[in-house]
């Protein structure tokens, strides 16, 4: 367990150059003690860490020292060979610097764990899109990486959805996403801040950019973003934003059990807390859906497990759908 912290501490300072004991107390999971022991221990080693003492001092590592990494164990190795996806590595362009990283650690593993890339590919394989999709990389995406990269402004043209025309935009690209084979763009709309704080962060589909010119001008980054955190609140907040009607449902046993597999599983198990279950053992729940037409085509999947109570007009298309069906096997 120490070693493994020992290991990390080296790791951080070679990366973030100066780190404070309580920077490193919080990255290490330790107190500021247990900091100033394993940097003992660590000099000891014959590992030069430095100490700038005062309020304001530090931990940094002396003279550019880097270590190799003969520390790390299989199961590490196994997931740093597992963070790589190919198709957005080849997308960005990033194909063949990764692979060269690759061969780097290989080469700096214990001899014991070079043959840990090979037999994790052959067992492990990410595919991104979804089925039934023919995954494509978007044109313009190359450009995007490279202002995401060095943080330049950009000034696109954008065409919402549903719209013919496209709407001009200067932006501080701060992230790229890879969602389902679909490429989605995190930025800031740059300019004076005339919109408030909260609606100036923006997520585009990168296939809708009619144009992208990378500008020479560098915007500074807010330290406090964190594009996998802004991305789950974004994602949450579109699908519950999909939500916008209701329908009430009268379900049975093997109803309740299987409606989490055939609508959007957050929005039953928010209907299926919240329900009402009868002395005959049916459970009647409200749930949130997108519009009829959807409502309709994923519990037609429940069958005779789901009565659809209202809205009135729903209940009839089902009552129809079920006569129409009833013909079909009594004739």
């Amino acid at each position: 367990m120490r070693a493994s912290r020992l290991i990390k501490m080296v790791l951080l300072l070679q990366s973030r150059r100066e780190m404070t004991a309580a920077e490193l107390a919080a990255e290490l999971e330790v107190s500021e003690r247990t900091v100033a022991r394993d940097v003992a221990a660590l000099s000891e080693a014959g590992v030069p860490v430095y100490s700038d003492r005062g309020r304001t001092g530090g931990y940094r590592l002396v003279g550019g020292y880097r270590t190799r990494l003969t520390g790390m164990g299989r199961s590490e190795a196994e997931a740093l060979f597992l963070s790589g996806v190919p198709a957005a590595l080849r997308d960005l362009g990033l194909a063949d610097a990764a692979s060269a990283a690759r061969l780097k650690v290989s080469a700096a593993l214990d001899p014991a764990l070079r043959d840990v890339h090979d037999s994790t590919a052959q067992r492990f394989h990410l595919d991104a899109p979804g089925w039934w999709q023919t995954p494509g990389t978007p044109p313009l995406l190359p450009a995007l990486a490279d202002a995401v990269w060095s943080d330049r402004r950009v000034d696109v043209r954008y065409r919402r959805r549903d719209a013919e025309a496209e709407v001009e935009r200067r932006l501080e690209p701060y992230g790229l996403v890879l969602k389902a084979g679909l490429w989605y763009l995190a930025a800031r709309l740059a300019g004076p801040a005339e919109v408030p704080e909260d609606r100036q962060w923006r997520v585009y589909r990168v296939e809708r950019f009619g144009e992208v010119a990378v500008l020479d001008e560098r915007f500074r980054r807010d330290e406090r973003f964190a594009l996998a955190d802004f991305w789950a609140d974004r994602a949450a907040g579109f699908a519950r934003a999909l939500l916008r009607e209701e329908v009430t449902l009268r379900l049975t046993d093997r109803g309740t059990r299987r409606l989490r597999h055939v609508t959007d599983r957050r929005a039953a198990e928010e209907a299926l807390a919240d329900g009402v279950v009868d002395d005959r053992g049916r459970t009647t729940v409200t749930l949130r859906v997108e519009n009829e037409e959807v409502a309709y085509s994923q519990l037609l999947g429940l069958g005779p497990e789901c009565e659809v109570l209202a809205p009135e007009p729903l209940r009839t298309r089902f009552a129809e759908s079920a006569r129409r069906t009833a013909e079909l096997y009594t004739t």
